[in-house]
Order: C-alpha cells, then structure tokens, then sequence
C-alpha cells in the first residue's frame, strides 16, 4: 500500500475549501490566517492546499465577490422592477439585502471585516461604497415623492438603514425565519417602533 493511500488524504472541492477558508478568516482574521492554517483545518497538507487555491487573497476575494455580487444583484433587480413607486422600492432594497445576509451570513460577515490591506479588500471596498451611493439615490428618489421625510441626508439615512440590516451579523444564526426576520426589519425601518392610533 502506498504511503498516499494509507493517509487516505481527503479531496475536497474549491467550494469546500472556500467555505472553510471563510469560516477560518471570520473566526481568526484575514490577516492571522495562513494557508497552513487552512490546510489543517482541511487535513491537507500545506503544498496540497495549492492544488485548489493558487493563494490566500484569492479566496478572499472569491469570498468578497459572493457577498457583493449577491448584493448588486438583489438591486439590480430592485431597480429594474419600474412597477413600483420608489418608496417600495427602497422597501423591497432593505428587505433583500436582510435575505442576502441571511443566506450568505458568513460571507458577508468577512465582507464588513475589511479595512482595505489588500488589493482584493480595496476592491470590495469601492463596491461598497458604489452601494451606498445606489442605496443613497433611492432613499433620495423617495424623499423627493414625499413618500418618507426629506430632512435626512439620504447618505446618512441609508447608512443608518444598511446599518441596522449589517449589525445582524454580530447576532444572527442558523435556523432563523429569514422571511419574517426580513418583515420585521423592513417594517420597523419605516413604520418605526411607536404605536400610531387611528
């Protein structure tokens, strides 16, 4: 029997490796992670993690890309969708983003992490902010209806927004009802928290 057949070395696949690579950045940092680290955790050894991944930011930015592009997505779909007034709009922006996050917690999670160290982080960041300034536009299209209040920065409001949907990364968990969770911020985000009588 050979020495490689007595290891029995598992195979894994690029999205298994990517998944565990996230995983291992959220729970020890980009930075403190090496790729011996991530061959360990696969139980592989560290020149055959290079037979899935060519390097360590190439998994970051593989992981960046999912958050981000599951993002643009979601408003580009929005913003397509000409049938609503952009008060819903902005309704249906906030509600999605709470699924994406929900469905890519993990990867989203590294995304809110980056400080721009690398190429791969600079990028997402001006993604990002290209988002903000998306998300910003429609916060002002609805303002400008008069379906929400006019005297907020829409910068400012939609940073407020994206930030209350983003602080669930430091609670969410597996298991969770997305559906009603995304109904539950969407309608304290505009209907707010007091009781209005009728």
């Amino acid at each position: 029997m050979s020495e490689r057949a007595r290891r029995g070395r598992p195979g894994h696949d690029q999205e298994t490796v990517l998944r565990v690579a996230i995983a291992l950045f959220n729970r020890q940092g980009y930075d403190a992670t090496s790729m011996g680290d991530l061959a360990r955790e696969l139980g592989l050894t560290k020149s055959a993690i290079y037979h899935h991944v060519p390097s360590k930011e190439h998994l970051l930015e593989r992981a960046l890309d999912e958050a981000l592009d599951e993002l643009t997505a979601a408003l580009d779909a929005v913003h397509a969708d000409r049938s609503h007034t952009p008060e819903e709009r902005l309704r249906a922006a906030v509600r999605s983003s709470v699924v994406v996050l929900a469905h890519h917690l993990p990867a989203v999670t590294l995304l809110l992490r980056v400080r721009g160290n690398t190429p791969a982080e600079q990028n997402a960041l001006a993604r990002r902010r290209d988002i903000d300034h998306r998300l910003a536009e429609m916060v002002r299209e609805a303002a400008d209806t008069g379906a929400i209040r006019a005297d907020v920065d829409p910068l400012l409001a939609s940073r407020l927004l994206f930030g209350m949907v983003n602080s669930m990364t430091e609670w969410l968990r597996d298991g969770s009802d997305v559906e009603a969770l995304a109904d539950t911020v969407t309608t304290l985000a505009f209907d707010g928290l007091v009781r209005h009588s009728t």
